[in-house]
């Protein structure tokens, strides 16, 4: 199937943050959209809003009459949706042409110049970054996020045919049906070790994606063990951050190139994985050929993505901010950056831990990291795809965090929890529904102040 000759397409989880882009995608290049979700979010409301009709329920009879023909629609599916479900077993039993997110992202990005950002962590915002420097430099370019980009409110950036930038997923191994030009991979932490087993073939995978582009159309933070452009800080790298200060909340610092030093570049989201992030971004356009006076541009005026350390109350005396981190090392990233910018504040963390097969994982992990910040609240896992594991409960991560200034908490007992808590700076963390929350929570502490 040409993607010219579909009218239709329906989306089996639409609601997912990387399906939801494809949807607009489609929407906005005048393709018939609809789909099934599981429950409505802020997502599936602004969707909705936009003119893709979505329902909740899983049931065939729900499905528009137009989606039926099998000639003229796509139906693609996100690998979370379980194999039992009824709208996704009709379009397969009916022969409709069927294909997950990742081979659908493939076929979109087959015939452009396309930018692939791999990496554990890292990979939504070191896209953002990117797809926004190509939007603002005047580049012909769609991209398709992870998240919601601030500056556009969007997980889609522009609408172009001849430049793309995807992130390279390396859940379910989706990042090998890309065809990438210039491509980046952020880390190679183990993650998804219910999908791989173990850290090794965890390697194995993104090595073969390295091997999708030559070593110097590929870009890493320096001390990945790949032959690449290297990128870091003060620390030898082909394109590395040099003279990093922090004035007024932002980072000012210079970057030097394999030709040049730019000066006077300022970015706004704070973390040296952030930093690293932009100089990612900066390496990949640069190399494209974007001058770098128009990347340099280009980045201050970078607003962020939604729950990546999202400022949500930034106040003398009080600041709370929310993040999507779900791996001990994004944990320790979040940690870094907070204390950077607010040292000897008291921080309360409140954790919610994203799959049981991940905090089984990485239990030890997740508690060293926790453990650092002044005090923490745990909230139980959310399951997401999963079922339970036996004997892997927030209780039993729990016990294990050595930090006497730690709670058990119900989701339901949360905002008075906190408003009951003497803290200076909140951070939210998580990848599951604590998200819904973030507004209930911003309006509580905003009360609590009058």
């Amino acid at each position: 199937m040409k993607l010219a000759d579909i009218k239709n397409v329906y989306f089996v989880g639409i609601g997912g943050i990387g399906m939801s882009a494809i949807a607009r995608y489609f929407k906005n290049i005048g393709k018939n959209v609809a789909g099934y979700d599981k429950t409505p979010t802020q997502l599936t409301n602004e969707l909705i809003a936009e003119g893709i009709e979505i329902h909740f329920t899983d049931d065939c009879n729900l499905i528009q009459s137009e989606f039926n023909n099998i000639k003229d629609t796509l139906v693609v599916y996100t690998p979370a949706i379980p194999k039992n479900h009824s709208e996704l077993n009709f379009f397969i039993s009916n022969n409709f042409v069927v294909k997950k997110r990742a081979e659908v992202l493939g076929i979109i990005t087959k015939d452009t110049f396309c930018f692939a950002i791999a990496g554990t962590h890292g990979k939504t915002t070191t896209s953002s970054i990117l797809g926004h420097i190509l939007y603002e430099c005047g580049e012909d370019v769609t991209a398709f996020l992870g998240g919601i980009v601030e500056n556009y409110q969007s997980n889609l950036i522009g609408s172009g045919k001849t430049v793309t930038v995807v992130e390279a997923d390396e859940f379910d191994r989706s990042f090998l049906q890309l065809h990438p030009n210039l491509a980046c991979i952020t880390s190679m932490d183990a993650d998804h070790l219910d999908i791989y087993g173990d850290e090794q073939h965890v390697v194995d995978s993104f090595n073969e994606f390295a091997q999708k582009v030559s070593s110097n159309h590929l870009f890493v933070n320096n001390g990945l063990p790949l032959e690449a452009i290297k990128i870091g800080i003060n620390d030898g790298s082909d394109f590395q951050a040099l003279n990093v200060k922090i004035e007024n909340g932002w980072y000012v610092f210079s970057i030097k190139t394999p030709t040049e030093q730019i000066n006077g570049v300022k970015f706004a989201l704070p973390g040296h994985h952030n930093l690293t992030n932009a100089l990612i971004a900066f390496a990949m356009a640069y190399t494209f050929g974007v001058k770098a006076d128009k990347i340099v541009a280009a980045l201050e005026t970078f607003k962020g993505v939604r729950r990546r350390f999202s400022y949500q109350i930034r106040e003398n005396k009080l600041v709370f901010i929310d993040d999507y981190a779900h791996h001990p090392t994004e944990i320790n990233a979040v940690y870094q950056a907070v204390t950077e910018l607010y040292p000897g504040k008291k921080v309360l963390a409140v954790f919610q831990p994203h799959l049981f097969s991940r905090t089984r994982d990485f239990a030890e992990g997740f508690a060293e990291s926790l453990a650092r910040f002044d005090q923490i609240f745990l909230l139980d896992i959310y399951p997401a795809r999963e079922l339970p594991i036996e004997g892997i409960t927030g209780q039993w991560l729990f016990d294990k965090i050595e930090n006497n200034n730690k709670s058990l908490v119900e989701k339901s007992d949360l905002i008075d929890t906190i408003l009951k808590a003497d803290f200076d700076v909140l951070v939210t963390i998580g990848a599951g529904d604590i998200g819904e929350m973030i507004h209930d929570i911003k309006i509580a502490l905003n009360a609590k102040k009058i």
